[in-house]
């Protein structure tokens, strides 16, 4: 039975009218202050989630036993880590870059940055060395940059080598013409 609520793959008739289509970016939705990611999250990124959400579920269980044998304050704790752990890896989902009628936003894992399309200048795919999967280790890939008008440069976007696009050069190159899209159709706007 297939769920196309679940998915990045519906129709894009199903989210904007055939009217607002012409002048709005491709798989725009109708709501003007939600926020998209053009892209889907990737296997590293998902995977590295479910860990974390399997960690979770097992300190809650923990926490369970802990609470039966009569130590609440101890299940307290546990219940504490599980929470931080949720929130987590929620946070870790939601990094990446996320485009909308307000700008370019670049989420991390403790911070967002939010560019208005005003301040952008260019998009653009460049050749340099890029970390690998967000560790210290650099590697020559590619990486989405954003110049600003008057502004220092924003950190890079994303990268050939992050968690969302190691091993899937299709992906990397479909999510950066993406972003280059929507920065040319709201910088026009």
């Amino acid at each position: 039975m297939p769920l196309p609520f679940l998915t990045a793959d519906r129709d894009v008739e199903e989210l904007a009218p055939a009217t607002a289509a012409a002048v709005t970016p491709a798989g725009y939705d109708e709501a003007p202050a939600r926020w998209q990611r053009p892209y889907r999250p990737g296997p590293w990124r998902v995977g590295v989630t479910a860990l974390l959400l399997l960690l979770a579920s097992y300190v809650l269980f923990a926490a369970m036993i802990i609470a039966v044998a009569g130590s609440l304050p101890v299940a307290g704790v546990c219940v504490a880590v599980a929470v931080l752990v949720i929130v987590t890896a929620v946070r870790l989902v939601r990094v990446g870059v996320w485009v909308g009628e307000g700008g370019l936003r670049h989420v991390r894992l403790l911070s967002a940055k939010t560019v208005p399309w005003a301040d952008v200048t260019a998009v653009r795919t460049v050749r340099q060395p890029v970390r690998w999967l967000g560790l210290p280790r650099t590697v020559q890939g590619r990486a989405v940059v954003v110049e600003r008008a008057g502004g220092a440069p924003l950190a890079t976007l994303v990268t050939s080598h992050g968690a969302d696009f190691l091993g899937r050069p299709q992906a990397f190159d479909m999510a950066c013409d993406a972003v280059e899209g929507w920065a040319a159709d709201f910088r026009r706007a």
